[in-house]
């Protein structure tokens, strides 16, 4: 089933800042979003400890830290990046779905919302059926995203790193040999050599020939780059986050993503359209994104959506309406 309709083809990512239903709200009334992603949630959500789930700003030129209270405008959004150690959304799915039905009830917009999920295999299918069940009230478009990339999860890695473990969430998502019937996608970290890239297109393609159906929509690459560490200054080894582990290593985002995001959409579109049963997955590009510059090099090499994280962290949701300005700042 393919991606529903996105205009403008600008979404904000699953991050921290779409994890309230205000912060979803937000992103439904700007004009200039053609979808709404959630935060990443489980179906009992996610247990958040503030002591050790953290991220911080920090400007690249020099590593120096942005507090979170810093204007917007005092650290350019092209300059920034972001580190973090979070987890996934301490809301629980069933919450996020009844935020999207009170949110959407007015029926005055048919603006897609896209669920980003994980979990186990077979609780990834409980969250596809909740979904499409859910769809049955809600007036606009839901899809599902997986994700199978976060960096954060102590003694979990990402699935999507594994041919044999990305397999079971493609099968999971099987009925009576059926593709799910909500528009489903995966959720990638970031790439880094070319066996990942294999792997992961040859395992959507073994299902797919399988069951004579492809179980994928949509590829959002990529996620944060783990294994990354910030220092509180440079004058120690002090980590300038907590972490689950206590060596404050996280994922990466931003500035500093930008160009191996736009390696993973290049490669990742170069790679599906040499498979015909692949060509319809769309790819969602995501990773460093703040002004029109980066998004039109995301398009350019083959994003058909366009997806926000730190920039909207560091400046709100008019972050938007500044990257579709018909020129660069």
């Amino acid at each position: 089933m393919p991606l529903p309709r996105i205009d403008p083809p600008l979404i904000n990512s699953a991050n921290p800042w779409a994890s309230s239903k205000e912060d979803l709200q937000a992103l439904y009334d700007c004009p200039h979003t053609g979808a709404v992603t959630c935060r990443t949630s489980l179906l009992k959500g996610f247990r958040h400890d503030p002591a050790i789930h953290q991220y911080t700003f920090y400007d690249p030129r020099d590593h120096s830290l942005v507090p979170k209270e810093v204007q917007d405008g005092d650290v350019p959004s092209d300059k920034s990046g972001s580190l973090n150690t979070l987890g996934y959304s301490p809301i629980p799915l069933s919450e996020y779905i009844e935020y999207i039905r009170d949110i959407t009830s007015s029926g005055q917009s048919t603006k897609p919302f896209v669920i980003s999920v994980t979990g186990s295999p077979s609780e990834v299918r409980q969250c596809h059926d909740l979904i499409r069940s859910a769809q049955v009230n809600i007036p606009v478009p839901l899809c599902m995203e997986i994700n199978l990339s976060c960096p954060n999860i102590l003694d979990k890695p990402p699935p999507a790193y594994s041919g044999p473990a990305l397999l079971e969430y493609l099968e999971a998502l099987y009925s009576d040999n059926s593709a799910p019937s909500t528009p489903v996608g995966i959720k990638t970290p970031p790439y880094t050599y070319a066996d990942q890239f294999n792997t992961l297109i040859s395992t959507i393609l073994s299902a797919t020939k399988k069951h004579t159906t492809c179980p994928v929509s949509f590829i959002t690459a990529t996620n944060t780059l783990g294994s990354c560490l910030l220092l509180a200054d440079s004058t120690s080894a002090t980590p300038a986050l907590a972490s689950a582990s206590g060596a404050g290593i996280g994922g990466l985002a931003g500035a500093p993503l930008h160009p191996i995001a736009l390696g993973n959409v290049k490669t990742l579109r170069t790679m599906l359209d040499q498979h015909e049963e692949l060509k319809a997955i769309d790819v969602i590009g995501i990773g460093g994104v703040s002004d029109k510059a980066s998004y039109d090099r995301m398009t350019s090499v083959g994003a058909r959506v366009v997806g926000v994280g730190t920039a909207l962290g560091r400046e709100g949701v008019a972050v938007f309406g500044k990257i579709l300005q018909s020129t660069s700042a």
